[in-house]
């Protein structure tokens, strides 16, 4: 196990925009990778998530869908974010962290 690096407040304020950008890039690619999956584990080529508030879906099909997009979200989060972060300490030589 390697030692804890702690940050700068000079990083943390240099990494707080390539965060806030990296963040929005990755819930793009999670919503999209969401919807391929869930094209692919639904019943048809057309078929759209559910949303809690569409009543011609089952409580069951809203939760499952629910718990795939929560799973890729945070997968997909965590790889962003951890790989932004090694990307900003080799440039900057600092961990960007808390």
């Amino acid at each position: 196990m390697t030692a804890a690096k702690t940050p700068s407040t000079s990083a943390k304020i240099l990494y707080r925009p390539v965060g806030i950008v990296s963040s929005i890039a990755g819930g793009l690619i999670a919503s999209l990778l969401f919807k391929q999956v869930w094209k692919r584990v639904s019943a048809g080529e057309d078929a759209d998530p559910p949303g809690p508030l569409q009543s011609e879906y089952s409580f069951k099909e809203i939760l499952i869908a629910a718990v795939f997009q929560g799973a890729i979200f945070a997968v997909v989060k965590a790889v962003i974010q951890r790989q932004g972060a090694k990307g900003f300490e080799r440039v900057t030589g600092e961990w960007p962290g808390s």
